[in-house]
């Protein structure tokens, strides 16, 4: 069941490459800004992601938040998308966090749920729940 919306973000692609491997990996890093259970924070994320015989898309990353307090959580995640218009692009997967911030402690124990949309333009938007 989805809890609590623990975070809501925008931001920018701003590297996208091909890694020679095979099957052919996309590596796309991103940043931007957005609220982790109402704190302000910056937050830059790195994903890998292969196409899958029958058109869909699989993901891995990894990223870290940087609150405006000065604390850090890191995450990482994996998902499954599909393409869109133009090379729009758009996951769901889940998501788990790390941080030695007391004060954002109960990230430890949480597995998040996550939608992330990229537009043909770059522009990313990605809200994730807590999954209870």
């Amino acid at each position: 069941m989805l809890g609590e919306l623990i975070f809501q973000g925008s931001g920018k692609r701003i590297v996208r490459r091909v890694l020679p491997t095979e099957p052919v990996k996309v590596e796309v890093t991103f940043e931007g800004g957005g609220k982790i259970l109402g704190v302000e924070a910056m937050e830059i994320g790195t994903y890998t992601s292969v196409i899958r015989s029958d058109g869909t898309i699989y993901g891995e990353g990894a990223g870290v938040l940087m609150t405006t307090a000065g604390d850090s959580i890191t995450w990482k995640g994996a998902g499954v998308g599909t393409f869109k218009e133009r090379g729009a692009v758009s996951y769901r997967g889940a998501v788990y966090y790390q941080t030695a911030s007391p004060k954002l402690s109960r990230l430890n124990s949480v597995a998040g749920v996550f939608e992330f949309e990229s537009d043909e333009s770059g522009n990313t938007q990605s809200k994730i729940w807590e999954w209870k």
